[in-house]
């Protein structure tokens, strides 16, 4: 399959297809498609035909400029680097589908697929829902080799989870059973091992030869990269009820910014765990159980002396990195991780509605509303949509129904879709001009 863009050709598409149903794109033109060829088969919907949110009209009036596009050759840690701040990266104008290749166990009625894959050093590293971590020759898919960390005591059918961070020329991952274990990237060999009391379901964020991990019942953990040794530890609120999953913290190289289930956010110094300053992502809101969940899913970012984090509670803030001042806040919440560009945030709220706002005011540029059912009459079967990820001008987000979606930066305004042989539940992430999706059947599928 070919993924190109061309705006003349799609945007004809989108005039015919909106006018017949509404919010409906065309199977297969994610990247575009040959302008004299007719309008190919079935049409799926991806946008809902009203939003919440509302763009701000002095803010939609100014000019939107993003950094040029980057080349990264690698992808080592959840959200990209330790500071999640990726801003705009390099894809080929034209990917095409290079390689699929299976991991292991996917999502099923029980259990979900939470891990994102990373890239290093020309492999793909993934690990699938019973805590198999496999090595993929990032050319051509081929399996290099896959362990299993899920202890001699355990079967791995009652916990998901974990994560992946490569660093200092080893593979860290993280278990749902507690364990964070110190791999050789080139074998999966062993190099050293520890035990939590509790579970980890985030993977770990890698910074300056420390290792920071935070478990389920919200403490963080600062290990030696090396050894594996403990150097401090930070407890936050334990809260008993949270949102399948966990998140990563961002680091630089004195702070960490710790995002915990409780909805607090702490900025801990890197060297001892000394709290500097917390805050709270609660709106304070609660129109029902769920709603009333402060829970922070999304990853923070570290970008320029500023912290942005989103909460479920209805919270996204800009904070003063090093004051712990809040330099606005907006009543939008979310569980995905927002994407720094420039100056500009992108997010998907829990509304289903992908949002640009402004990172030195908080003011909405623009609002996209994606659909957030699959039968929208009567709202069953709700849709997760993940992301987004900013590449060569394309904001892509994903679809547990199996979309890949583009939407222009600038406004908002569809691009296109690519079908995936599954759902995506996890955004993509890339690397040396590829994208690299992992579906909910556990299958990393790479255009490049």
């Amino acid at each position: 399959m070919t993924l190109s863009f061309s705006r003349r050709s799609f945007a004809l598409a989108l005039v015919l297809s909106f006018s017949l149903s509404g919010c409906e794109w065309v199977q297969d033109t994610w990247m575009g498609g040959d302008d004299k060829k007719p309008l190919p088969g079935k049409r799926v919907s991806v946008l809902a035909h009203d939003s919440k949110l509302k763009a701000d009209p002095e803010a939609a009036e100014q000019e939107l400029r993003l950094p040029a596009p980057e080349a990264n050759d690698a992808w080592p840690q959840a959200g990209g680097y330790s500071t999640h701040a990726m801003h705009h990266m390099m894809v080929s104008a034209n990917p095409k589908r290079a390689w699929t290749a299976g991991i292991g166990a996917g999502s099923s009625d029980y259990r979900r697929l939470l891990t994102p894959p990373v890239v290093s050093v020309g492999r793909v590293f993934a690990m699938d829902v019973k805590s198999r971590v496999s090595a993929h020759d990032e050319k051509s898919g081929k399996r290099l080799w896959r362990i299993d960390l899920t202890p001699d005591e355990e079967d791995g059918d009652d916990l998901m989870g974990g994560g992946l961070a490569v660093d200092g020329g080893r593979l860290f991952a993280t278990t749902s059973f507690g364990h964070i274990v110190a791999l050789d990237p080139a074998n999966g060999k062993a190099l050293w091992r520890t035990k939590l009391v509790a579970s980890l379901r985030a993977a770990p964020t890698a910074r300056a030869g420390r290792l920071f991990v935070v478990t389920m019942d919200n403490q963080t953990h600062a290990l030696d990269q090396a050894t594996g040794k403990t150097l401090w530890t930070h407890t936050g609120i334990n809260e008993g009820a949270s949102i399948l999953g966990s998140t990563s913290p961002a680091a630089d190289d004195t702070l960490v910014i710790v995002p915990y289930s409780s909805g607090e956010l702490t900025a801990l110094r890197s060297e001892n765990g000394t709290v500097l300053w917390s805050d709270s992502l609660s709106s304070g809101r609660r129109t029902d159980a769920i709603s009333g969940l402060s829970d922070i899913r999304g990853r923070p970012i570290i970008d320029r002396g500023r912290v942005f984090a989103i909460g479920h509670g209805d919270l996204m803030v800009a904070i003063d990195l090093r004051s712990g001042r809040r330099i606005w806040e907006a009543e939008v919440g979310g569980v995905q991780s927002p994407w720094v560009a420039g100056e500009y945030l992108y997010t998907i709220t829990n509304d289903s509605e992908v949002i640009c706002v402004e990172a030195k005011s908080g003011r909405i540029r623009w609002v996209t509303p994606l659909q957030r059912w699959k039968n929208a009459e009567k709202k069953k079967d709700p849709i997760i949509w993940a992301g987004p990820v900013l590449a060569s001008d394309r904001l892509i987000v994903t679809s547990s129904t199996g979309m890949a979606v583009s939407l222009s930066p600038y406004t908002g305004k569809p691009q296109g879709l690519a079908e995936m042989p599954d759902g995506v539940s996890l955004p993509p992430i890339v690397a040396n001009k590829e994208l690299l999706f992992l579906t909910d059947e556990a299958d990393l599928v790479v255009y490049r």
